[in-house]
């Protein structure tokens, strides 16, 4: 598929495509005009990318562990040192941090939605609406 598809399907801008391309985490093949053709497997290989991106982890950091993401069950270990090691043990513990902030923050809403339906189904209306006289 050519880049703009990859794009679609992703949703991903092509700019970030080709950044992620230009540090080695994803690559396409070229065909005879020099357009990009990216694998089918790359829709899922971009989505993970982009959430460990999002989990904070540098592109450093994902190119070293993508070969082990490979498959659920698969783990390629490739020059794990010691920083390496140390680096990705951080980002970990960061991560729960972030999920434990997020939980905490969810349960938060859900209480306030239990109540506001609690007072909506009460009241028969909206909390807060206004009533006429």
């Amino acid at each position: 598929m050519r880049i703009g598809e990859l794009s679609e399907r992703t949703g991903i801008p092509r700019r970030l495509l080709r950044y992620y391309e230009e540090q080695g985490l994803i690559s396409a093949a070229r065909t005879p005009n020099g357009y990009r053709d990216y694998d089918e497997s790359y829709v899922d290989r971009v989505t993970q990318i982009r959430g460990l991106l999002d989990a904070g982890l540098p592109t450093r950091i994902i190119q070293q562990i993508l070969p082990c993401l490979d498959g659920p069950r698969a783990i390629h270990v490739q020059d794990a040192t010691p920083e390496m090691i140390a680096a990705l043990e951080l980002q970990r513990d960061r991560m729960t941090a972030r999920i434990d902030c997020l939980a905490r923050n969810r349960d938060a809403v859900a209480r306030y939605l239990d109540e506001v339906r609690g007072l909506r189904s009460a009241s028969g209306r909206r909390p807060g609406a206004e009533t006429s006289p």
